[in-house]
């Protein structure tokens, strides 16, 4: 099938781009390429995909209106992985119109474009941060998520909302994918892996929000790419049974759908931190500091829905993922 990836040269859209032109798909991959954080790796990206003749980079910018309707237009897509974002919770409160642009107006981009050229499935990336103040564990797809505590989050959440209205209004089966604190090989130089990482090998200490006191649900990159890939399968039908008093929040009278894509076995954040200094054979000197605004001290995804979906639950382990890292961070920048 011919696949758009929006964000190619990002983390996961990297990955997913990866794994389609593994499985025989053509992928067109779109990015603006901006410089939120080093153009080098995500440049490096690319150069691992492009060699493949069924892969085809397109520098775009997601807001751009024009750019995306003759993307669009000009190419037939059957299926859409919308994974490109404006990325980060801590630079939404420094940037928040960078987040406006990618995340809002980018988005219904995609969704018009999709609207107008009949795709036939449209999944596009929210993230765990939309269950905000929530403090049930583990977070679950039927919980309320009318409380986020950054831009960012809202954003996210704002999607979701964006998404089911075209759902409802024209048939468009979308389904959302609710990331948790996605790590691994070629990852993101914001996220606390990679920037513990660096600072370990220069023999500089490391920032522990909140004093370390904080738990994440992990999940391995090439989880969440498994699952990415077996949901994009499973294209999301209506069911006009379903309603707003006696259905879950994941789903709709339309085609439309949210899941959960976590490890379910969140992991305190000094444990982490000692699997790194393992897999390192250095022992981080820790910079102790409060919790961050916009930051959540503990995350957890069910994942009951996933796995009844897909017969699938991510299940690398953390000693596992995090010396694949190490290892491609050491050859990657040659230390």
């Amino acid at each position: 099938m011919k696949f758009l990836v929006t964000g190619a040269a990002g983390f996961i859209g990297f990955h997913v781009s990866g794994r389609l032109l593994a499985d025989g798909h053509q992928v067109i991959g779109i990015d603006n390429l901006n410089d939120y954080y080093d153009v080098h790796l995500k440049r490096s990206r690319l150069e691992q995909l492009v060699d493949d003749k069924s892969f085809r980079f397109i520098k775009l910018d997601l807001s751009d209106r024009k750019g995306m309707a003759d993307l669009f237009a000009q190419h037939g897509f059957q299926r859409v992985i919308h994974l490109g974002a404006q990325a980060g919770v801590r630079y939404s409160l420094e940037n928040p119109m960078a987040y406006a642009e990618s995340n809002l107006i980018g988005h219904l981009n995609i969704l018009e474009g999709c609207r107008h050229h009949h795709v036939e499935h449209l999944l596009y990336a929210s993230s765990s941060s939309v269950y905000g103040l929530n403090r049930k564990l583990p977070f679950s797809t039927d919980d309320s998520v009318d409380h986020p505590v950054s831009l960012y989050a809202a954003t996210k959440k704002s999607n979701e909302l964006m998404s089911h209205t075209y759902s409802h209004l024209y048939q468009l089966p979308t389904t959302g994918l609710r990331f948790f604190t996605v790590y691994g090989p070629w990852g993101r130089p914001d996220m606390a892996l990679f920037k513990f990482t660096k600072a370990m090998l220069a023999g500089l200490s490391i920032d522990v929000y909140n004093h370390g006191e904080m738990r994440r649900d992990f999940t391995y990159i090439d989880d969440i790419v498994e699952a990415v890939i077996r949901l994009q399968n499973l294209i999301p039908v209506a069911n006009p049974h379903w309603t707003v008093e006696q259905g879950s929040a994941a789903s709709s009278s339309a085609p439309y759908k949210v899941f959960n894509i976590g490890n379910n076995q969140p992991v305190k954040l000094m444990e982490y931190i000692r699997e790194l200094e393992k897999a390192l054979g250095i022992t981080a000197v820790k910079n102790l500091m409060p919790l961050q605004p916009g930051d959540v001290v503990e995350t957890c995804a069910d994942t009951e829905a996933l796995y009844k979906a897909i017969n699938f639950k991510p299940q690398t382990s953390i000693a596992e993922g995090v010396g694949h890292f190490v290892n491609w961070y050491r050859n990657y920048y040659h230390q």
